[in-house]
């Protein structure tokens, strides 16, 4: 079977499963992390504090990564991230007395470096395999990559509550260290050596993006998921465990069931977002669905404030979000590899990602300050301001010209 398929698709499939594995993780240790301290007595707040540095790395590595990537090929990339990502699991299982805020904040920062490693070269990875007269085609590889990465990732929020319920933190840590040393000493052995190596060394101020149309993405982008993780990341799930009395493994089925879903929606993006009309989408596109998107938490806030049934609201409110900010995402997704240059591909990533993580960074510290001062609606009414800001910043992106291709401004 395997000598049937092209190199190309051998190192796609390789490059997926690689990414498959490393999300599973992330997903779970989130969903461990975010139960187990606030189980111990944490404030959302404190919780919050905890992935400080996984946010604050994650701006850095998009920046520093891309550049090392450039220098020293993806595959490398993508293999520290994984062996970091052991190491930061590793950490995690040293005595309970000795998981002190300090402690757990530098396992995160460690995932963080290492989570962004290895998002940063398989997207990367994507452009060079796809020849680049195919949009059509590199729209879909994408968008199937982003999809069930975060399929994967839903299932990892399900898996780490059901494996704290189950085997309690430190067994669930080991299972997971374990299965990913496993992962990484197979990417060692298979994936291509000089996998997205530029031609020419770039130096270390081109980290800096200087297109016109990827400035304006990634700050898109920044808003865009400072919206999302504003209520998603602490707020709603302390939320559902408090507030409504959920259990753990609820909790994290829930969230895992709607990433899940979010993951298929971004699989089959490209069917919404411009393959029946036979184009790939442009700015417009970007627009246009985040103005969508924009009305979800408003109307969401509105209906709290209002007094209407809270469950009723954050569960039919929150797949509704799902399906559209998957759309979004998604489009973001494939615009950027469009936008980017195929030698040295993993700067302008990289870069465009570090936004991605700086909007994390954003959204996860308000979740944890408003939700503690000022409540849920509080953080849906921020998530709204937040997507019509990236709606406003789209209006500028690159359109369609008349000949169907992109013009886009350095």
């Amino acid at each position: 079977m395997r000598s049937r398929l092209s190199p190309d698709v051998r190192q796609y499939l390789l490059i997926t499963g690689n990414y498959w594995a490393f999300t599973l993780t992330d997903g779970a240790l989130r969903m461990l992390v975010v139960l187990h301290f606030h189980a111990l007595g944490y404030s959302p707040l404190q919780v919050a504090m905890l992935f400080l540095f996984y946010e604050i790395f994650g701006v850095i590595t998009n920046l520093v990564g891309g550049w090392l990537g450039a220098r020293i090929g993806l595959n490398r990339t993508m293999n520290i991230g994984l062996a970091m990502q052991v190491v930061a699991l590793s950490m995690l299982l040293v005595p309970a007395v000795w998981l002190t805020v300090p402690w757990v904040m530098a396992a995160q920062a460690m995932s963080g470096v290492a989570k962004d490693l290895n998002k940063m070269s398989a997207k990367s990875s994507i452009k060079l395999l796809v020849p680049g007269d195919q949009q059509g085609a590199l729209f879909r590889w994408v968008a199937a990559l982003t999809g069930s990465k975060n399929a994967l990732k839903g299932l990892g929020f399900f898996l780490g509550g059901a494996l704290l319920t189950a085997v309690g933190f430190a067994s669930a840590v080991a299972i997971m260290a374990g299965a990913l040393v496993v992962v990484w000493l197979s990417s060692l052995a298979l994936l291509k050596r000089d996998l997205g190596k530029a031609k020419a060394k770039p130096k270390f101020r081109d980290i800096f993006s200087k297109s016109r149309a990827i400035n304006l993405l990634s700050a898109a982008r920044l808003f865009l998921f400072g919206a999302r993780d504003v209520w998603f990341v602490v707020a709603l799930p302390v939320f559902l465990a408090t507030t409504l009395g959920w259990d753990f493994w609820e909790v994290g089925g829930f969230l895992a069931v709607w990433i899940i879903g979010y993951g298929i929606v971004q699989s089959v993006a490209p069917y919404f977002t411009g393959r029946r009309s036979g184009k790939a989408p442009d700015g417009r596109a970007a627009f246009v669905w985040a103005v969508l998107l924009t009305v979800v938490p408003a109307a969401m806030a509105v209906a709290l404030a209002a007094g209407q049934d809270a469950q009723t609201v954050l569960v039919a409110g929150l797949l509704l979000f799902g399906v559209l900010f998957a759309i979004n995402s998604s489009l973001h997704s494939y615009l950027i590899v469009s936008y980017a240059t195929d030698d040295g591909v993993s700067l302008d990533v990289g870069f465009y990602y570090m936004a991605n993580a700086l909007g994390r960074l954003l959204g996860t510290v308000l979740s944890g300050w408003v939700f503690q001062v000022a409540g849920i609606g509080a953080c849906l009414a921020i998530s709204a301001l937040l997507v019509g800001s990236a709606a406003v910043i789209s209006l500028a992106l690159p359109r369609h010209n008349s000949g169907g291709t992109t013009t886009e401004m350095r």
